[in-house]
């Protein structure tokens, strides 16, 4: 294929480069949007009580870019004298195209953009291909650990060869442009070949989370109408071989359009078979051709489809399209985490399954020839310090994850991670939920050495990539904000009517201007697309996040979390966010989860569930009693839970995301919904039962 770089720029070099040639913006290119507000001054203050020191003192190794001159942090260029389009121009100008694109941005039909319109490129390319034609195909893409301690070392070339085989066979199936692929695959290299080797033949994807029930694997191949499937005969979970195949088997029992099931040998197991249409992947795979020439794709052909939940009850099919998309997610993950492709080990924790995974396992990192490691199984096996053994083992040196994570980490106890050598660890990131400052402080101390930044970043599965974060150097940090929109985006915190609110206020969070890595629609239901992001602010035309957030006195965003996790207790508006945040800073608890649930004398009342560090011996009455005050000390006699119930865990799925509305029919006293998502179901069990003994506190 051949490559021809974007309007206007010099040929790329297939030598490694710090700073690649960008193509200049030419006039017409689309419309003209407001650009974000620059940072504030980065200069040492105190921030929650803690003292927050400039970029310059967080570095960890010599030569790190997060310094400029004379000993002051450095920030990398906001495109404050530029328009934010040019500055996509050239950051999509860090991709090899096909063809050039004719105009960066046609809004003329939104909410339905279309980003380099006339563009043509391979994602798979842009992802492999050219880096191993540069050169680099000795460097290690991935470092796989699996959950029983079998490794393998993946090469930017292996990479190449196992996707183009993998290709070859998808094609040997009759799969041709635009037929949709269903993936449920544990975190094993062959998921990564899969998603690259759709990408390679522009079949769009449908990754499903490897713990979804197989009504749910069902509704989404029926949905997105896949003709094939990819999966497993099974998957390591907590030291047991479970079964995959025999789910999927159940899934596909009433799902005419898949034709194929492709399954990967993980653990060994016998699984059922349908002769004609399961295939072992070692049989098809292996035995194709290891070449295989990329076409180019429209800049807004579909890359993949990944369902999140409605409020119907159906899943949304949410639709990312291949130029915009690949554009953000690489200079995002560059930006973000201020990668040093030749030297960083960087390790995103995230499922495969999930957008994170998506955009920060596969497509962003290795877009920018990053070497990471990939690990199939749950932190606490064999041992609760398996990811810090990981860490020092590799070399990790950035490491993001999710706060729900980092706060079980804190109550298994400081002395795990202690045990282990973190020193390479010079960036950290926060990814799923706002992190509240408790635990980012014990995450800074205990795994970044108090001198690793923490880049606490917010974005969805809609946005498709960051779009709020602490960029290294900018600014000092905040525990627990992500402080400003990434250069390039513009974000707001608005009020009812889509008014700006002013420092020190509340409101909605709002993107007000289009990005590139945008979601195109929900798949099959344009209707169902704007209703759900652009109905509340139509008339300014606001993409509406669904979270809360506040700007702080400095005009830094702190979330709030869903404005649907908002609680009325006597006519007062309290985010669950908050009161989470004002419990786990108590130093007895290590996680702590918030409902509102109905209350016959304040509309509604607070229930929380906390989980203890480990090591307290106080009673829980006595802890649950302080609590209680903490919490109005903290927020106000307004906030101070009805019911606190000290719990030994807290219902979540693999993935980590605490389950609340679980949570929520155990305080409603309902029946508790359904529990197949969640990584160990007998938890809900413990805690109905915990919620019998116990009685509202009082005052």
């Amino acid at each position: 294929m051949a490559r021809r770089s974007a309007p206007g720029s010099p040929a790329p070099s297939r030598q490694p480069r710090t700073n690649p040639p960008r193509p200049p913006w030419r006039p017409g290119d689309g419309r003209v949007v407001r650009l974000a507000a620059s940072r504030p001054s980065p200069t040492t203050r105190t921030s929650g009580g803690t003292s927050m020191t400039p970029r310059s003192d967080l570095r960890s190794a010599p030569g790190s870019p997060f310094a400029g001159a004379e000993g002051t942090p450095s920030r990398p260029p906001e495109p404050a004298a530029a328009e934010r389009l040019a500055f996509w121009a050239r950051e999509a100008g860090n991709l090899d195209w096909e063809t050039p694109w004719s105009q960066v941005l046609d809004w003329t039909d939104a909410p339905f953009a279309r980003w380099f319109t006339g563009g043509r490129l391979n994602v798979a390319h842009n992802c492999v291909d050219r880096h191993v034609e540069a050169g680099h195909g000795d460097q290690v893409a991935f470092h796989w650990e699996g959950e029983p301690g079998d490794t393998r070392t993946i090469t930017y070339a292996d990479l190449k060869r196992e996707v183009c085989k993998t290709a070859n066979a998808l094609l040997s199936l009759g799969l041709s442009t635009g037929d949709r692929v269903a993936i449920q695959l544990p975190m094993i290299p062959e998921a990564v070949f899969a998603m690259l080797a759709c990408a390679r033949l522009g079949l769009p994807h449908s990754v499903v989370f490897g713990g979804f029930s197989p009504a749910a694997l069902r509704s989404r191949i029926e949905d997105a109408g896949a003709r094939l499937l990819i999966t497993s005969d099974g998957q390591y979970r907590r030291g047991r071989a479970e079964p995959l195949k025999a789910n999927t088997d159940e899934a596909t029992r009433h799902t005419p359009s898949v034709e194929h099931v492709l399954v990967v040998r993980r653990t060994g197991t016998e699984v059922p078979w349908t002769e004609g249409r399961d295939l072992w992947w070692h049989d098809l795979v292996d035995a194709q051709p290891d070449e295989h020439r990329p076409e180019s794709f429209d800049a807004e052909h579909p890359l993949f489809i990944l369902y999140t939940s409605g409020t119907t009850g159906k899943p949304k099919g949410i639709l990312h399209t291949s130029g915009g998309y690949l554009t953000q997610v690489a200079y995002t993950h560059r930006t973000a985490f201020d990668l040093a492709p030749d030297t960083d080990v960087y390790w995103c924790t995230a499922d495969i399954g999930w957008i994170t995974g998506h955009s920060y396992i596969v497509y962003g990192p290795l877009a920018n020839r990053a070497t990471s490691v990939m690990y199939e199984g749950t932190p606490n096996t064999p041992h609760q310090g398996r990811h810090f053994e990981i860490i020092e083992r590799f070399g990790v040196s950035v490491y993001y994850t999710a706060p729900t994570l980092i706060r079980t980490f804190m109550k298994w106890g400081e002395h795990i991670p202690a045990r282990y050598d973190l020193s390479s660890i010079r960036v950290l990131g926060s990814v799923g939920e706002p992190i509240n400052p408790e635990a980012w402080r014990w995450y800074r101390t205990h795994l970044g050495a108090e001198r690793a930044p923490i880049v606490d970043t917010w974005w969805q599965t809609e946005t498709g990539a960051v779009m709020i974060a602490p960029v290294p150097g900018a600014a000092p940090a905040k525990p627990g904000s992500a402080q400003q929109p990434v250069p390039g985006i513009s974000a707001k915190v608005v009020d009812d009517q889509g008014a700006e609110v002013g420092r020190g206020e509340r409101g909605y969070l709002v993107l007000d201007q289009p990005w590139p890595s945008m979601l195109r629609g929900v798949w099959g239901d344009d209707e169902r697309y704007r209703e759900t992001y652009w109905a509340r602010f139509a008339h300014l035309g606001y993409y509406f996040a669904g979270d809360g957030a506040r700007y702080d006195e400095d005009g830094d965003i702190w979330l709030l979390g869903r404005v649907d996790d908002v609680m009325n207790v006597s006519g007062h508006r309290i985010s669950t966010a908050e009161v989470e945040s004002a419990l786990v800073s108590y130093p007895a608890v290590a996680e702590a989860a918030v409902v509102g649930a109905s209350d016959t004398t304040t509309g509604q009342a607070i229930v929380a569930f906390v989980i203890l560090r480990g090591g307290v011996v106080r009673s829980a009455g006595d802890v649950t009693a302080a609590l209680r005050e903490h919490v109005a000390r903290e927020i106000g006699p307004i906030a101070k839970p009805r019911q606190i119930m000290v719990v030994p865990e807290l219902p979540k799925t693999r993935s980590g995301k605490i389950m609340r509305r679980l949570l929520r029919d155990v305080a409603e006293k309902r029946e508790v919904g359904d529990v197949t998502t969640l990584a160990d179901s007998s938890v809900m069990d413990l805690i109905n039962a915990g919620l019998a003994d116990s009685r509202p506190q009082a005052d």
